[in-house]
């Protein structure tokens, strides 16, 4: 279980680096609220420690489109490849054999 943050990033004075560490998890799909804020420094925290991070474009909200421009157009990408929810399913699909 991860503990509760007080802080922008969700690794920041919480256990969450450990707990992914300890289960060998190396790359992240990320999404939430708020695009500029929380979702951007927990990203950029991530990319820093070392994970691979992928950001769901429409899997993420801000209070303005001008915000989420900032975030997912601008910094983001800087750190973590943006993705759509269809490209990171088809991905993630492609892992598993098709059933015949």
């Amino acid at each position: 279980m991860v503990l509760e943050h007080w802080g922008s990033s969700g690794f920041a004075n919480t256990d969450l680096d450990l707990q992914l560490k300890k289960h060998g998890i190396h790359q992240l799909i990320v999404t939430g609220l708020i695009a500029h804020t929380c979702v951007e420094a927990t990203v950029r925290y991530a990319f820093e420690l070392g994970y691979e991070v992928t950001m769901v474009r429409d899997a993420t909200a801000d209070y303005s489109d001008v915000e989420m421009h900032a975030a997912l157009d601008v910094n983001i990408p800087n750190y973590a490849a943006v993705v759509t929810t269809t490209e990171i399913v088809d991905s993630i699909a492609s892992l598993w054999p098709k059933k015949h």
